[in-house]
């Protein structure tokens, strides 16, 4: 269907200063700690979450449902890893993989506050958007991001992503409704 090809079980891909690998049902402990250790520093820029986020069990659940979209290709949460996959720096999730005529998905990440200002989301992103491109055959990666969060933006830019509007009240970030910069990347035709 419009060259889509499966994806495999795994992803792992090569970067420079990290490992980077779609999530697994084993990654239950780094995924606690890494949402633990960031709560403060995530919590402006994400939804409220209750406290199964920050706990064991709840990645435990959560894993087998992302592994079942990555399987069936309708998602990829990839965590960006140091080079003995010991610790979770950050993560970058692929939502609403959208097929047929569309070929566009949904673009998130986070990066652990320790990590800040070292171009790590950078690099990440570097390897993981040709992946989605060439592999996946995404035409359109979205990514949007609250005007005051100006580091998103920029790296956004820097990616090539392009501003294609604004949403007023688009996402509950934090308890309230934010208004998002909406841009895409769009995959050059061949």
């Amino acid at each position: 269907m419009f060259g889509y090809r499966a994806p495999s079980p795994r992803i792992s891909l090569n970067s420079p200063s990290m490992h980077i690998r779609t999530v697994a049902e084993r990654d239950s402990w780094l995924l606690t700690d890494y949402y633990h250790e960031n709560r403060d520093f995530l919590m402006p820029w994400e939804p409220l979450r209750d406290e199964s986020y920050f706990q064991h069990h709840g990645w435990e659940a959560r894993l087998q449902v992302m592994g079942m979209q990555q399987k069936q290709g309708e998602a990829f949460y990839f965590l960006l890893m140091d080079p003995r996959q010991q610790q979770v720096w950050g993560v970058a999730n692929v939502s609403q993989v959208i097929r047929g005529g569309f070929q566009a998905c949904y673009l998130g990440y986070s990066l652990a506050a320790a990590q800040q200002g070292k171009g790590l989301m950078f690099e990440g992103l570097s390897v993981i958007i040709p992946y989605l491109q060439k592999q996946q055959r995404l035409h359109r990666i979205m990514a949007n991001y609250m005007p005051r969060n100006q580091r998103s933006g920029a790296l956004l830019q820097r990616l090539g992503f392009e501003k294609e509007g604004y949403a007023r009240d688009y996402l509950k970030i934090n308890g309230r409704w934010e208004d998002h910069v909406l841009t895409a990347l769009i995959t050059p035709a061949d």
